[in-house]
């Protein structure tokens, strides 16, 4: 190994392999050692990415979530709703739920 460093020196010359081994020392601090790292740069750039992911998912659940608010404030809508999703009926009144079998069943 020291021989392929001294041909290395010979080549570039002495001046120039100082600053090549300092360059490649640079490289690898910036790459592996350092806090600001790339590896720590592309792991939070993932982490950005999936977190970008969750609040638009987020925003469009909101956004399905007014638009039932804004149904929901009228009384017929509101009853339709509570019938259709919570079962509720009226006092004297029978409710039959009639469940559809698939033919894959």
């Amino acid at each position: 190994m020291t021989e392929f460093f001294k041909k290395l020196k010979s080549l570039i010359g002495k001046t120039y392999f100082k600053y090549l081994i300092i360059l490649f020392a640079f490289i690898f601090w910036m790459t592996f050692l350092d806090t600001n790292s790339l590896l720590i740069h592309a792991e939070l750039n993932r982490e950005i990415k999936k977190l970008k992911k969750r609040k638009d998912a987020l925003t469009d659940e909101i956004i399905k979530d007014q638009d039932l608010i804004n149904k929901l404030e009228n009384i017929d809508s509101l009853e339709h709703y509570g019938r259709e999703k919570y079962n509720l009926k009226k006092q004297n009144e029978d409710i039959f739920i009639i469940e559809f079998k698939s033919e894959n069943e």
